[in-house]
Formats: C-alpha cells, sequence, structure tokens
C-alpha cells in the first residue's frame, strides 16, 4: 500500500497516527472476530473537508479505506483492513440542529445514539431508533448497519428513522440523498441504499433523522414463563388483540441466569423464559392491561408498571443480556430473523443445535419482529476458528434460510456472513449488488472485503 510508504498528506482538519498503540485500538470491533491484519494508518477527522481529503487520497493511490465510528459493530464490518487507512469519524459528533416543528433532527455521524435521545427529550420528542448499545453506538454505524433495538416492534429500525444523507463518495466528491421532508419519491431512492451498506458504497458525514413526539404515557410489562414456547404464545396473543407494543423483548433462561450471576438479581428463579413488553401513548395503560389479560394464562409471573424507574430497572435487565454473556466468556454475537410465525420453531432449533455440538448457545430476541441473537458463548478451550464452533453458526444460519428468514436482521454481513450471502440471495441478486458496489466504488477502496 502506498500510505505504508508515501507521506500521508496533511489537512487541518485531520490528524494521523500510525503509532501502534492506535492502529491496535482501531483494528477491531465488537463482534469477537480478530482479524488477521494490521491497518497502516488512522485519520480521525473533524470536518467534511477533511474526509474527503483522507478520501480523494485513498482514491488516488488505491488504498483501502475503512470508516469506523465507536467500533461497536458486531458482524466484523469496521475491521481494518490490511495496510489500510482507518477513518476515524468520532470527531465529527455535532447535532447541527433539532426542528421540533418539523420533528427533525440534522447529526453528524459520531454522535451518540443516546446523546441524540437525551437532546431531543429536551424538546419533548425522542430519536426512535433504540439498539441495545444506545449508549456507545453511533449514529454513522447504526445507519451503515441499518441497526434495530428494543422500540423496532412499533417504531421499525434506524432506515425508518432516516429522510436524507450527506454523503462522500469514493473519489472524494460530496453528494446529497433524500430530503427533510417526510415524503418524497424523486429519482431512485439512494438514501435506502446508502443505510445498511456497511460503509462500501461512500462515507456518510451527515444525516437528516425524523424525530418523534415523546409519549405523554408508558407502561411496562415483566412476565416470565415456564418455557420460551408459552412466551412466543403470550406475545401471539397479545398482537391478535390489536395492541401493538413499542418493545417485546425475549430473553431465554441460560441468559437469564447469567444476567442473575451478572447483576445480583433473581430472575431465573421466576420462570425459564422473560418477556419484556412495553405500550405507550395516550392509551398506554388500557393497552398495557389489554396485554397483560393475553399474557396471563401463559406466564408463571407476571407485573405491571408505570413507574418510570422501575420501567428504566426492567429494560436495563434486557440491556444486560450481552454485557453478562461477555463475562462468562468470549462471545460469537448471532443475529438471524425469521417470520414471527416461526420464532418458536428456530429457538428449539438452536436448543437442538447447542445439544447436538455441544457448544453452549444463549438466545434473547426482538419477540415482535422476529429478530433472534443466537450467542454462541466459548469457552476456555474453544476458538471461533474450531469445526465444532463454525458447525454451530453454520447450522444457525442454515436453520434461518430453512425457515423463510434471513442471515442478518440489523447487524449486517460484514465478514463473518459473507460466505452465507449467495446462499440467501442467489448468484443473480449477489451479482447485480457487485455491480452496484462497482458504481460507486469502481477501484474497490471502500471497506473491502466486507458485506459482498
Amino acid at each position: 500500500m502506498s500510505a505504508a510508504v508515501d507521506p500521508l498528506p496533511p489537512h487541518e482538519d485531520v490528524r494521523w497516527r500510525v503509532d501502534d498503540a492506535a492502529l491496535d485500538a482501531h483494528r477491531f470491533d465488537r463482534s469477537g472476530w480478530t482479524p488477521p491484519v494490521r491497518p497502516a494508518a488512522v485519520a480521525s477527522v473533524r470536518s467534511v473537508a477533511g474526509v474527503q481529503h483522507v478520501v480523494r487520497y485513498a482514491h488516488r493511490s488505491g488504498t483501502p479505506l475503512v470508516a469506523r465510528g465507536a467500533g461497536t459493530g458486531l458482524a466484523g464490518a469496521a475491521t481494518a483492513a490490511d495496510r489500510g487507512i482507518v477513518l476515524d469519524l468520532t470527531g465529527l459528533d455535532r447535532i447541527v440542529d433539532i426542528s421540533v416543528e418539523d420533528e427533525l433532527a440534522v447529526v453528524e455521524p459520531g454522535v451518540i445514539t443516546a446523546d441524540l435521545d437525551r437532546a431531543a427529550l429536551r424538546h419533548g420528542l425522542r430519536y426512535a431508533p433504540d439498539p441495545a448499545s444506545v449508549e456507545i453506538s453511533t449514529i454513522g454505524g447504526n445507519i451503515a448497519t441499518n441497526a434495530g433495538g428494543l422500540r423496532c416492534a412499533k417504531y421499525g429500525v434506524t432506515r425508518d428513522a432516516v429522510l436524507g444523507l450527506d454523503v462522500v463518495l469514493a473519489d472524494g466528491r460530496l453528494v446529497r440523498t433524500g430530503r427533510r421532508a417526510l415524503k418524497g419519491v424523486t429519482g431512485y431512492d439512494l438514501t435506502s441504499l446508502f443505510v445498511g451498506s456497511e460503509g462500501t458504497l461512500g462515507v456518510i458525514v451527515g444525516a437528516a433523522l425524523r424525530l418523534r413526539p415523546q409519549p405523554v404515557a408508558t407502561a411496562t410489562i415483566a412476565a416470565f414463563f415456564p418455557d420460551p414456547a408459552a412466551a412466543f404464545a403470550a406475545v401471539r396473543e397479545v398482537r391478535r388483540t390489536g395492541v401493538v407494543p413499542a418493545v417485546a423483548e425475549f430473553i431465554d433462561g441460560p441468559t437469564l441466569a447469567c444476567i442473575d450471576a451478572h447483576t445480583g438479581s433473581d430472575l431465573r428463579g421466576r420462570g425459564t423464559a422473560f418477556a419484556l413488553l412495553q405500550t405507550d401513548g395516550a392509551a398506554a395503560a388500557p393497552e398495557a392491561e389489554m396485554a397483560a389479560a393475553a399474557l396471563r394464562p401463559f406466564a408463571t409471573d407476571l407485573a405491571v408498571t408505570t413507574d418510570p424507574r422501575e420501567a428504566a430497572r426492567l429494560v436495563a435487565v434486557r440491556r444486560a443480556a450481552l454485557p453478562a454473556l461477555e463475562r462468562v466468556g468470549q462471545v460469537l454475537i448471532e443475529d438471524i430473523s425469521v417470520p414471527r410465525s416461526q420464532l418458536p420453531a428456530a429457538v428449539a432449533a438452536v436448543d437442538e443445535i447447542a445439544r447436538v455440538t455441544g457448544v453452549a448457545i444463549h438466545t434473547f430476541a426482538h419477540a415482535a419482529d422476529g429478530n433472534l441473537h443466537p450467542i454462541i458463548v466459548l469457552t476456555a478451550d474453544r476458538q471461533p476458528s474450531d469445526p465444532i464452533v463454525q458447525e454451530a453458526a453454520d447450522r444457525i444460519f442454515r436453520t434461518a434460510l430453512e425457515l423463510g428468514g434471513t442471515i442478518s436482521g440489523e447487524h449486517g454481513v460484514g465478514v463473518l456472513k459473507r460466505r452465507w450471502m449467495r446462499a440467501e440471495l442467489g448468484a443473480d441478486v449477489e451479482a447485480l449488488q457487485r455491480d452496484l458496489k462497482a458504481l460507486f466504488d469502481p477501484t474497490g477502496i471502500l471497506n473491502p472485503g466486507k458485506a459482498l
């Protein structure tokens, strides 16, 4: 790579780093995958002009370029390219504007998701996408992976909140897609194309995002069940009442036990499966009672609260799932999605995969939209590359496809799922996607080896 030899071009809004500490810190993401390579340089930028400067240099020199936010990605998409440049976007962290009348925010990509939500709250609004990593992930990373979240049951995923984007293309040009209005069909929908593209088509440097009114009320239900099948049957009954919960989360018994060990709680003693539901808006309380009535015949324990502090504690249980598993051992975080009707079959299949392979697998899920996270937890004597571990992961992906689902619901493809893409997309669709990649990035410098 040229950057390993040529002088790195200076710019007042770019800080180049080539020291070992910086290179190692920007080598990994949170996926648990260890890339066998190191970048040659890290470019921390403070302006869009700085981003363009770095991208133009990479384009001119043929240097691989990986755009990166907080590094909280779970599929290896933000890991470094061999002898490439890591473009650190965390310095672009301004909330440029919040329009109360238009219910709109304009932000830079390095803004922490929870910070935007808190800023919107001061105006009686909120940013609806609510990934479990909300306190550490950035808006740019959420857009790059089309992140989901706890509130996706009612408000959708990141794509549903993105109205327009500012994007630096592979040759350094700055383009604006979409609009600030809620509706618009002029031209092809390039905004949606960039959302979820994992940095392979351009570098997102700004976003116009839809905000929502802060609900006037919220009610929270914590329900425990004798087994996962009962939990999913109960959530299905809630849907049949016509109630659309803002949150509908599932956690299996083994994960509850790990959360207990992590937090000192006693969740596992109340059931072998857990569901967290929230209703919101003016009808939050009566909808919660309707939902609770649907859940009770299936539950071993159930409580309803409108106390914000108790609700925050219960939501924290769900957010504690992954940190609790990370205390047990190295985790490989899988992310599949199936039709809602197939959730019980998917969880049962994952349990059978764990039994047959002897690999520990814990599952939590967004129960309202069919998105599961089967988490492989490695014991000290096992590595991600072990054949039995790979077999377990392959069986999980095969299960998702057999049940009419997808290999990735919200984390992206990154490095870890590339070999399963063709099985889902088919050769012709995969070829179309490669043609799109070549159109936007003809020299192939943007996040090479990821997503496709």
